[in-house]
């Protein structure tokens, strides 16, 4: 389980769990992305798939039933946070899953924000290369490791260069996703940037 995590709202981590999943389901993998994100769930409207049932339904229910194909990305399913409060009693049923389970976090340093790092086995950070982003993330790369999640790398959003990140972030560069004008998730850099960290993370799984 992959913990997609930033510190800041708006720096890309939807955009990178779907753009990660599409990725990998190119490649010939099921993956699952959970949208841990309660208080500001929209995974399910970039996805295009319903918002209940979702990870409050879990708790009693099976993860088959909260698990939706995307209508809109082939070969990624999905669960919406639906009416969950929080995602913390209910991610650990999504662990034992045989393919990639990537999860939305929600932003910042919130218990909320904590939760799915508790429970993932590893982080990718997102941030875009404004200072601001980059300290914010550092935050959340110390709290992830706090918690036995260390942060795998990083994958820098709307910029074509590389920024030496890694001594702030203490992890690798993944990659960067160039910014673009219109939606982000059809333009093909875009899916040729998250195709290349994909590949990476696969290759650090090996």
């Amino acid at each position: 389980m992959l913990a997609i995590a930033g510190g800041k709202g708006g720096c890309g981590k939807t955009t990178t769990t779907v753009g990660l999943a599409r990725a990998l389901a190119a490649m010939g993998h099921r993956p699952v992305v959970v949208d841990a994100d309660c208080d500001m769930p929209d995974l399910h409207t970039v996805a295009r798939t319903p918002f209940e049932p979702g990870l409050g339904a879990l708790e009693d229910g099976s993860v088959a039933a909260v698990t939706h194909e995307s209508s809109r990305f082939a070969g990624v399913r999905v669960v919406p946070a639906g009416t969950a409060r929080t995602a913390g009693s209910t991610l650990h049923r999504l662990r034992d899953l045989d393919e990639p389970v990537l999860v939305d976090c929600p932003a910042g340093a919130s218990p909320a924000a904590a939760d799915p790092l508790r429970i993932a086995d590893e982080t990718a950070l997102v941030s875009t290369a404004h200072p601001e982003s980059l300290e914010d993330v550092a935050k959340t790369a110390a709290i992830a490791r706090t918690l036995g999640t260390p942060p795998v790398g990083a994958v820098l959003t709307r910029t074509a260069r590389s920024h030496p990140v890694g001594s702030l972030l203490d992890c690798p560069l993944l990659g960067t996703v160039p910014d673009v004008a219109d939606d982000a998730l059809g333009a093909s850099a875009v899916r040729s940037a998250y195709r290349s960290v994909a590949t990476t993370l696969l290759e650090q799984n090996t």
